[in-house]
C-alpha cells in the first residue's frame, strides 16, 4: 500500500475535486440536506474504502438513487425518519453479503458493461457542457436523461444556447480541457516532483486564479456566484457539529420506514454490483473484487451514513472511473478522498467556494471522453455483431432513460443474442442422396423446440435418418417427446431411423421415459 502512495495520494486529489460537487449537487437534487451529500462522500472514502477489497471502487452519494430519496424523504415524517431507513438499508445489504447476493453481478455480460462505461462517459461530456459555459440548469452529478419539469438532456443544452453564456466560465472551461489533453500527453515524460502533479489540480487552481484575476481587471469576465461550488459554512465548530443528524428510532416499526429501506438496499446494491464489474474492467492489473465484501462493506457504510445524518451510499462509477483515470493503484486513494473531503470542509470550505463549476466540468469531461473513445467503438465492431449491438443498444437505452432501466435493456438484447447463438449453434444436419444425419453439438432445451421439429418434418419418406446424440448431455422432456414422435411416425413412413446415444446416459433415459 505504501509503495503506491506517489501514485494514489494525487489520484486521490482528483476523486476530492470530482466528488465535492457531486455530493453537494445529489443532496440538492434529493431534496436533503446539502451537508447530507458531504457526509456520504466522507463514509463512502473512509469507512467503505476501508472495508472493501476493491482496489479501485470509489463509493459515495448517487445519482441514481436521488430520484428514490426525494420521494422518501417528501414521503416519511421527517429527515430523521429517512436516516433510518438508511441505517436498515446498510443492515440488509450486510444479510445480502452474508448470503452471498454479489453472484449477481457474475451475470452481467462484457458488452453491456462496456455499454454502461460508454454511456457514463457520453452522459458526463452532454451534461457537463452547460457547466462548463455557466448554465447550471441541471443539478452537478445528474445522470437521468428525463427532468421532473419535462426536460430532457438535449433540451437543456438547447436552452443553454438561449441563454446569455458566461464568457469567463467559457474561457477557463475551454484553457481547461486544452491543458488537460495536453498534459495526458505530456505527464509521462516529465521528471521529477512535477510528474506526480494531478492535471485536475493545476486546473482547478487556474479556474480559482483566473477568477480572481477576472474580478480586479475584467468584472464582465467574472463568474457569478451561483456558478462556483457551494459548500455549507459554518460559523464555528459548534455549528459544524450541528450539521450532522441522529435517525429517529421511534419510527422502527413503521411501514413505509421498511418499504423504503428495502428499495434502497436493493437498487443500492445492483448499483454497487454494476460499478464494480464495470472498475474491474477499466482496473490496468485486471484484479477481480470479491462482490460479496463489497456488499459487506457498502452495508456498513450505509449503516454509518445513516447515524450521522448521511444520504445512502453506493459504488459509484463517475468518481471510480475519474479515480483509474488519474493513475490510482490501490484503495488508497479512495480513502484518501475521504479523509481530504472532511478535512477541507472543516478547515476551508469558504476556499473550496472559490472554485469554478466550469473547471471541474473540464475536469468531468476529460474523463467522459476517457471512457467513450471512438476506439472503443471499433473494438466492439471488430469482435462482431454479437458484441456491437448490445453494446450500442446499452449506450442508447442509458442514454434516452437512466443507468438501471437502461442496463436492464442491454440486459434483454444480451440475452436474446445468446439464446440465438445457441439455438443456431445446437443442430447440424446433412443429407447425402437418401440418407441424412442429424446431430445436436450442444445440450437440448426449449429454445431449441422449433429447429428440431422443423428440421425433423423436412426429412422425406422412404429415407435413412441417423440422430447423433452422443455429444448431448442433457435434453428435456419437450424435445424428447418430439424425437420419440418421430420415430414413432417413421414406421409408417418408410423412415429407418438408428439413434445414436451413450449407453446409460440421461439422455437415453429421458427418451426412453417418454
Amino acid at each position: 500500500m505504501w509503495a503506491n502512495l506517489a501514485q494514489d495520494l494525487p489520484a486521490s486529489v482528483v476523486v476530492f475535486l470530482v466528488a465535492l460537487p457531486l455530493c453537494l449537487g445529489i443532496a440538492l437534487a434529493s431534496g436533503a440536506p446539502l451537508f447530507s451529500g458531504v457526509i456520504a462522500g466522507i463514509i463512502g472514502g473512509i469507512v467503505v474504502g476501508g472495508l472493501s477489497k476493491s482496489a479501485l471502487s470509489v463509493s459515495g452519494p448517487a445519482a441514481g438513487l436521488a430520484v428514490i430519496v426525494l420521494s422518501a424523504i417528501q414521503s416519511l415524517p421527517s429527515f430523521e425518519v429517512f436516516l433510518l431507513a438508511v441505517l436498515l438499508a446498510g443492515a440488509m445489504q450486510i444479510g445480502f453479503g452474508v448470503m452471498r447476493a454479489g453472484v449477481i453481478g457474475d451475470f452481467i455480460p462484457s458488452a453491456v458493461i462496456k455499454g454502461m462505461l460508454a454511456a457514463i462517459g457520453l452522459i458526463l461530456i452532454l451534461k457537463q457542457i452547460p457547466h462548463a459555459v455557466g448554465y447550471d440548469g441541471d443539478y452537478e452529478g445528474d445522470e437521468s436523461f428525463w427532468q421532473p419539469d419535462g426536460r430532457n438532456t438535449f433540451t437543456e443544452l438547447w436552452l443553454m444556447l438561449q441563454e446569455q453564456l458566461s464568457m469567463g466560465a467559457v474561457i477557463i472551461a475551454l484553457v481547461s480541457l486544452v491543458f488537460l489533453f495536453w498534459w495526458d500527453k505530456r505527464q509521462p515524460k516529465i521528471k521529477g516532483f512535477m510528474r506526480y502533479m494531478p492535471g485536475p489540480l493545476a486546473v482547478v487552481l487556474f479556474g480559482v486564479l483566473a477568477n480572481v484575476a477576472f474580478g480586479l481587471w475584467a468584472p464582465s469576465l467574472a463568474i457569478k456566484p451561483e456558478h462556483l461550488v457551494q459548500v455549507p459554512v459554518a460559523e464555528s465548530f459548534q455549528g459544524f457539529l450541528t450539521q450532522f443528524t441522529l435517525p429517529d428510532f421511534s419510527y422502527i416499526g413503521y411501514s413505509q420506514v421498511w418499504i423504503t429501506a428495502i428499495t434502497l438496499a436493493v437498487v443500492a446494491s445492483v448499483e454497487t454490483l454494476l460499478s464494480i464489474e464495470a472498475v474491474d474492467k477499466l482496473d490496468p492489473y485486471k484484479r477481480i473484487t470479491p462482490t460479496n465484501r463489497e456488499l459487506l462493506a457498502q452495508g456498513a457504510g450505509n449503516m454509518v451514513s445513516g447515524l450521522i445524518g448521511g444520504l445512502p451510499i453506493t459504488s459509484v462509477i463517475v468518481r471510480s472511473s475519474a479515480n483509474v483515470s488519474s493513475g490510482a493503484r490501490t484503495r488508497t486513494s479512495a480513502i484518501a478522498h475521504g479523509i481530504l473531503l472532511l478535512i477541507c470542509v472543516v478547515s476551508i470550505p469558504a476556499l473550496l467556494n472559490l472554485v469554478p463549476l466550469s473547471a471541474l466540468a473540464a475536469v468531468l469531461i476529460s474523463v467522459g471522453y476517457k471512457l467513450t473513445k471512438p476506439e472503443i467503438f471499433l473494438r466492439k465492431y471488430e469482435k462482431g455483431w454479437a458484441h456491437l449491438i448490445p453494446f450500442v443498444v446499452t449506450i442508447i437505452a442509458i442514454l434516452l432513460s437512466d443507468l438501471l432501466v437502461g442496463i436492464t435493456i442491454g440486459l434483454v438484447v444480451s440475452a436474446l443474442f445468446i439464446i440465438w447463438r445457441n439455438f443456431r449453434a445446437a443442430v447440424f444436419h446433412m443429407q447425402d442422396e437418401n440418407n441424412f444425419l442429424i446431430r445436436f453439438k450442444k445440450d437440448l432445451s426449449f429454445v431449441h423446440k422449433y429447429e428440431l421439429k422443423r428440421l425433423l418434418s423436412t426429412i422425406p419418406d422412404n429415407t435413412n435418418v441417423l440422430i447423433d446424440l452422443s455429444q448431448t448431455n442433457f435434453i428435456d422432456l419437450d424435445n424428447a417427446e418430439i424425437i420419440n414422435d418421430f420415430l414413432d411416425n417413421a414406421t409408417y413412413r418408410d423412415i429407418r431411423v438408428t439413434l445414436k446415444t451413450v449407453p446409460g446416459s440421461k439422455v437415453q433415459q429421458a427418451i426412453k421415459a417418454v
